[in-house]
């Protein structure tokens, strides 16, 4: 379908909040943080009919240009680095190597501070200075904890990350050079996750931890907004994701079926594919077998955003696998290095580890037959290889 541009600043069309469980709606102009009903994540929801597909300002060439479909209501308060519209390219050699028709590669590590989470902590802390925020606690893997850091400091909001000791210097310093406090824990992001709550009742600084929070599904989710666009709008049949705390699978989906909605988009939906290290993957384990092994003892990864062992978002990224007749599976940690070494061999793209776990995933795909040589498959990058070091 042809979408119409407009070149005036529309508001945004944001309705309300709703509880992602019972759909019982909450204030969006007030603070809100997840379902206190449920105990689940709240997802925005918005006036569809009247953003109809007169909604994209085709001057703005960042996640931004969706503002209508975004939950900010006054440009003044957008805090943008310029992230989003990241690239999508055709991998021939590779598609070639593994018999497919087309595979492709959505790139965020071309985002600002390197990564996917570029996206969801602009729009998070956009909405946090609309609604007069001005501290955040964070806990986080590596990635998150950079961009939060960066995004306050251009909107003057004191900043607090709390990171494993275990992660990458570079992931660190970033955070130190942006002005953030930055507190290191042994062990994995849970544990970072009790600190923060503990810092946010302490302190009243707002905690932003994944899906805990209802605005960074809303940055994330312009990631599927892109690859429609991209695709002029024709959606792929296959698209791959490495997922840790799953706001990017639930934002790409519910970017989907906004675009269905509004009548932008029609026919198939494409089926989505949850990709873990097997050093922790508990949405595989409750894909599979509905509930976490009796032994369960997850590990750190050097695809540092896949080690989330108790993800707040698990029945979203569940509902995502049902309704796109989707999968989840593990790739190792060997895996996910040789993956990193060809790609970068054969297309000169360096990727993350999460990156290249989605190159192992569409290998194990294509030879279990869930993958077709005729599907045009997207794999997405999340971060850039160069922040691991």
């Amino acid at each position: 379908m042809k979408i119409q541009s407009t070149i005036s600043l529309s508001l945004s069309t944001i309705k309300s909040l709703e509880c992602s469980s019972c759909g019982k709606s909450y204030d969006h102009t007030i603070i809100q943080t997840f379902s206190t009903c449920c105990n689940v994540p709240l997802s925005a929801a918005y006036d569809l009919p009247t953003a109809g597909t007169n909604f994209i300002r085709t001057e703005d060439y960042s996640m931004w240009r969706y503002r209508q479909v975004l939950p900010v209501l006054s440009k003044a308060n957008i805090v943008t680095l310029g992230e989003g519209f990241t690239p999508m390219s055709q991998l021939k050699k590779l598609a070639t190597q593994l018999g497919l028709q087309e595979l492709w590669l959505k790139d965020d590590a071309k985002n600002p501070t390197g990564s996917f989470k570029a996206r969801g902590l602009s729009m998070g802390v956009s909405k946090a200075k609309e609604l007069g925020i001005r501290k955040m606690v964070i806990p986080t893997a590596g990635n998150a904890g950079g961009a939060l850091s960066a995004y306050c400091a251009k909107a003057e909001i004191e900043a607090t990350v709390i990171m494993p000791r275990h992660t990458a210097d570079t992931l660190k310093e970033e955070c130190r050079l942006y002005g953030a406090q930055l507190i290191l824990l042994d062990g994995l992001i849970d544990a970072c996750g009790k600190m923060a709550r503990s810092i946010a009742a302490e302190t009243g600084a707002f905690d932003m931890s994944t899906m805990k929070e209802p605005y960074r599904l809303e940055g994330k989710k312009t990631l599927g907004y892109e690859i429609a666009e991209q695709f002029n709008w024709s959606l792929p049949d296959i698209i791959i994701y490495p997922a840790g705390g799953g706001t990017g699978l639930i934002g790409i989906w519910k970017a989907f079926k906004e675009l269905v909605s509004m009548g932008i988009v029609d026919g198939p939906l494409p089926k989505m594919v949850l990709v873990q290290s097997d050093q922790c993957a508990p949405m595989v384990h409750l894909f599979k077998d509905g509930k976490l092994p009796d032994n369960y003892a997850p590990q750190s990864s050097a695809a540092y955003g896949l080690a989330v062992p108790y993800p707040f978002a698990t029945q979203m990224m569940l509902n995502v696998l049902s309704e796109s007749k989707g999968t989840a599976l593990t790739v190792s940690e060997n895996e996910m290095d040789e993956g990193i070494q060809h790609i970068a061999g054969i297309e000169g793209q360096l990727l993350s580890p999460e990156g290249a776990a989605t190159y192992i995933a569409a290998k194990k795909l294509l030879h279990a037959q869930f993958i077709q040589p005729s599907d045009r498959v997207v794999m997405v990058n999340t971060g850039s290889w160069y922040k691991y070091r």
